[in-house]
């Protein structure tokens, strides 16, 4: 388990301290993938860095299964980050190394038996769907071959955790699939927590479990996927969830509801059922939603028939759905 209590990082600058991270409470289960998400300049590297007191925070509590890291002495540090490996975006592989010796090189230095290293880096390259790499060099692969490579050196300290600050930023939508369903994969095979960092909400869509929302230093909301995509409570979380429509009650309307979708299954067609079932048509105005392992979250926004009596039958028919809650939307000026 992580913990972190009341953690704070400042930088000194020219123009005077910086707090990168300010109060900072959160606790990570053991088997989580957890998605730590904002936008750019919001802390999440130095966070991420925290953890393994990569970056040593100016105040507060980094705990790892009870254990506080900022209180280890040097030796016991080293042998702790061993149980905390980290991907990067830029892989960061020795170029003068095959695949097979990169792999092996964290091993090395833990001092691992030379026969074994190579026994357990060749069972990491079939992990993670590379076997036929090992004599290659990282100038021979692909971007999307290079963090799996990374992946593998990652798992070969034998890890309870692993840390990734946006592995995936530089890969194309497709390899980003790839890897972030290697990530899942690895987690159920091997039982290690996940931390992701990103400021995608499509990869803490893919993935994740648990997701918690940093803005500008402070972490303003946490939660399970579900509960957070279904309701952001904060002006920063709705930002993230619905970047084209975090601002529809501005958008006021007559004649007008707004559906939230709370989790309920992506598979239901709600608007042609409400069609069929009461031969009554809407117009779609507007819509951001979402499939999250096959839970529709997000909202739409949908303008009702003139005619009072089959505006109240859709009204009536949308309130008696399960996992929807519906809103009337006055004044809209769309």
């Amino acid at each position: 388990m992580i913990e972190l209590k009341h953690l704070s990082k400042v930088f000194p600058t020219a123009d005077g301290d910086f707090e990168a991270l300010s109060d900072i409470n959160l606790t990570i289960g053991d088997g989580d993938i957890f998605g730590i998400v904002g936008m750019s300049g919001a802390g999440k590297s130095t966070l991420v860095r925290c953890i393994n007191l990569l970056e040593r925070p100016t105040q507060g509590e980094v705990l790892i299964d009870g254990e506080n890291l900022m209180e280890l002495s040097p030796a016991r540090l080293r042998q702790t980050r061993r149980s905390i490996s980290m991907i990067f975006q830029q892989f960061n592989l020795l170029m003068q190394r095959t695949c097979l010796k990169n792999i092996c090189f964290p091993m090395e230095i833990a001092g691992v038996p030379a026969a074994e290293a190579k026994k357990r880096a060749l069972e990491y390259l079939d992990i993670v769907g590379l076997p036929d790499k090992a004599n290659a060099y990282p100038a021979q692969l692909s971007g999307g071959q290079k963090q799996r490579i990374a992946i593998a050196r990652a798992l070969a300290s034998n890890p309870k955790m692993l840390l990734c600050d946006e592995a995936t930023s530089a890969l194309d939508p497709t390899t980003t699939r790839s890897i972030l369903k290697l990530i899942q994969d690895i987690n159920k095979r091997l039982g290690i927590t996940v931390v992701v960092i990103t400021h995608e909400m499509a990869v803490v869509e893919e993935i994740c479990t648990h997701v918690a929302i940093l803005d500008h230093g402070h972490m303003v909301e946490t939660g399970t996927v579900e509960e957070v995509f279904s309701n952001p409570k904060t002006e920063a979380g709705r930002k993230l969830v619905f970047p084209e429509g975090a601002h529809i009650d501005q958008f006021p309307v007559a004649s007008v509801v707004r559906v939230v979708f709370n989790g309920g299954s992506s598979y239901e067609p709600l608007i042609a059922s409400l069609a069929i079932d009461c031969g009554v048509k809407v117009n779609i105005l507007g819509a951001d939603t979402r499939n999250v392992n096959g839970k529709a979250f997000g909202s739409m926004l949908l303008g009702l028939p003139e005619d009072k009596t089959e505006a109240a039958k859709a009204m009536n028919y949308l309130r008696a759905q399960k996992d929807v809650t519906v809103e009337e939307v006055p004044d809209y000026h769309g």
